[in-house]
């Protein structure tokens, strides 16, 4: 063995010096991206999103399912039943959203044409039960 003084001593470890450059924090991409590990509510991970974060922008609903929906309930039943259909053809060509509400508007549409056509013929057949057992007084 020899006494050689640098077989002994640990590697010089460099010093931070005051005048060395810190680098600076990544500025964050885009509006969504949050800084730290998690993201603000209403977010997820996209891959291949710039940022790593995105929020799809939301469709609207379809117009006509809501028409036909506030349609059915106020009693033009039949202006549902239409345009409920013809919002369901719009969906489902388009994937808009809005499925669920045009079908309710064209169950409820349908629902109210079916009970006033009972309605009628229930009232039908009471007034002609009922004339048919009446005398009439004016001749």
């Amino acid at each position: 063995m020899t006494n050689d003084p640098d077989q002994n001593t640990p590697p010089a470890v460099a010093e931070p010096s005051a005048t060395a450059e810190v680098p600076a924090a990544p500025a964050a991409p885009g509006p969504y991206a949050q800084p730290g590990p998690y993201a603000s509510p209403g977010t997820y991970a996209q891959p291949g999103a710039p940022g790593g974060y995105a929020v799809p922008p939301a469709q609207p609903t379809n117009v006509l399912a809501i028409v036909s929906l506030v349609a059915s309930i106020i009693g033009f039943a039949l202006v549902g039943v239409i345009t409920g259909h013809i919002a369901l053809g719009q969906i489902k060509r388009t994937g808009a959203p809005g499925h669920g509400i045009a079908l309710a508007g064209v169950i409820v549409g349908y629902i109210y044409i079916g009970a006033s056509l009972l309605f009628l013929v229930v009232w039908g057949v009471i007034a002609l039960v009922y004339a048919g057992t009446t005398s009439s007084t004016f001749e």
